[in-house]
């Protein structure tokens, strides 16, 4: 986001969760940044974290962790094992509807599937940053892209975001017009990941390659041949519901259990104290139900789409670990990779439900352990511990670290932060440039953001 810019945010209201109804007698308004590559989600958008985004008119924060269910009145049963899970519904005032409570979950984890290959050509492109590098490549076997932000605009803005996933170039040749540019085939996948806009009239296409935290410029082309075309959705991938206790919007649904696959609920993430650590989007629709494995009367039940933004299988041992409650400890994601690392950060999200301090705190000084930050995840919750404490969100890239520093989520500039063996994030990050342009590392590029919004930064 350029200087000057306000910062991109979702005004949202809810409840504070403690205990009591999320919970304490008055609404909570709370900004909060706009991160799209989604709160808690397996799928990643790759896509320029400054490009000039169209703004979210009318944009919706649908669930703020059971903002009007009593998550205390139904976290706890009878019986010899504990309540895990809540299936909550908001209907379209806004209001939500206890569905049911579950002892176990299966297919929470999954990976996602990768899409289909297709065969791409950009036409009339002027290759830039990797793309660039491999076509300079004489005579080299196919190499790979990664995945491939499209960019399509109108004459201000970008309207729609694609990706091209695990992008390969196939070939390429002058373009017939202009010898100075290529039209380069590419095969990969394909992802829809937002479109706001119909598609302009003559748009034009700008690409980006690289990590999902420093995607730098590929270049500009005048089409891309065998994007726009209808795709077979693919099918969706089921998951049970291990001992549930139904709730009687749930015990109608089983018994008419003809419903739209539209129809969407919120299955809520307890830890073992009963909070709710994280929530997943799943249908409504039911393949199936029967008496459960654990007996008495409850029912397991397999909802046909289990939705699509499950944690993969490698967040297993993080969840695990933050079941036991919110992390009481610095340092607790330092031992994973940069995967988990990242998986870590998503469920830092919980911290929205904490009440922040009004007003921001400012001024004192916060201390960095530098000793783990080898990647950008390690880097932003190393950040979140030094300023909040363990388990606290303070954004998890760059444009959310900036709104997180215009105040709102507890401490805002000015204060000193004193950075601990900064040297290692200085040269593990060296190479990630987020920024072409001015070819600043994702180090420096921090620290100057810290710098112009007020903060002292020590570098030791």
């Amino acid at each position: 986001m350029p200087d000057g810019e306000a910062p991109e945010k979702l005004l949202v209201f809810g409840f504070l969760d403690g205990g009591e109804p999320f919970g304490q007698p008055a609404l909570v308004e709370q900004e909060l940044p706009v991160d799209l590559r989604s709160r808690g989600s397996s799928t990643t958008i790759l896509r320029p974290p400054r490009a000039k985004r169209a703004r979210i008119l009318g944009a919706k924060v649908a669930h703020m962790f059971g903002g009007w269910v009593r998550i205390a009145d139904h976290a706890t049963w009878d019986r010899d094992f504990p309540v895990k899970y809540l299936l909550v519904q908001e209907d379209e005032d806004g209001v939500e509807q206890l569905w049911g409570r579950c002892a176990g979950v299966e297919g929470l984890f999954a990976d996602p599937v990768p899409p289909p290959r297709e065969v791409f050509t950009l036409r009339g492109c002027r290759p830039d940053g990797l793309l660039s590098e491999v076509l300079a490549e004489p005579d080299a076997s196919p190499r790979g892209l990664g995945d491939v932000c499209v960019e399509v605009w109108d004459d201000e803005k970008p309207v729609q975001w694609w990706t091209l996933v695990d992008a390969v170039v196939v070939t390429h040749q002058p373009h017939a017009a202009d010898p100075a540019r290529y039209d380069i085939v590419l095969g990969a996948g394909v992802r829809n990941e937002e479109t706001f806009f119909e598609l302009p009239a003559a748009p034009r296409f700008e690409l980006f390659a690289g990590t999902t935290v420093a995607a730098a410029s590929a270049g500009q082309c005048s089409a891309v041949d065998g994007l726009f075309k209808a795709r077979v959705k693919p099918a969706p991938a089921p998951m049970e519901l291990i001992g549930c206790k139904p709730a009687e919007p749930l015990l109608t649904a089983l018994r008419q259990p003809r419903r739209s696959e539209q129809d969407r609920a919120y299955l809520l993430v307890l830890d073992r104290h009963g909070a709710v650590m994280a929530s997943r989007s799943v249908g409504l629709a039911i393949t199936g139900a029967r008496p459960s494995v654990l007996g008495g009367t409850l029912v397991d039940i397999t909802l046909t789409d289990g939705g699509d933004d499950r944690p993969s299988r490698a967040a297993r041992p993080i969840w695990a670990e933050w079941y036991q409650g919110p992390p009481a400890e610095p340092n607790l994601w330092a031992p994973y990779d940069p995967q988990g690392r990242a998986a870590w950060l998503d469920l830092t999200t919980r911290a929205w439900q904490v009440p922040a301090p009004r007003p921001d705190r400012s001024g004192g000084e916060h201390h960095l352990d530098g000793r783990f930050v080898t990647d950008v995840a390690g880097l932003h919750c190393a950040i979140a511990e030094a300023l909040l404490g363990p388990g606290r969100y303070f954004g998890r890239e760059w444009n959310a670290f900036k709104d997180c520093l215009g105040g709102g989520f507890g401490v805002a500039p000015p204060f000193t932060l004193t950075w601990h063996d900064s040297e290692i994030a200085r040269r593990a990050l060296a190479d990630v440039v987020e920024d072409p342009e001015d070819g600043l590392s994702y180090f420096e590029d921090i620290v100057r953001l810290l710098e112009r919004c007020g903060v002292t930064v020590v570098l030791r």
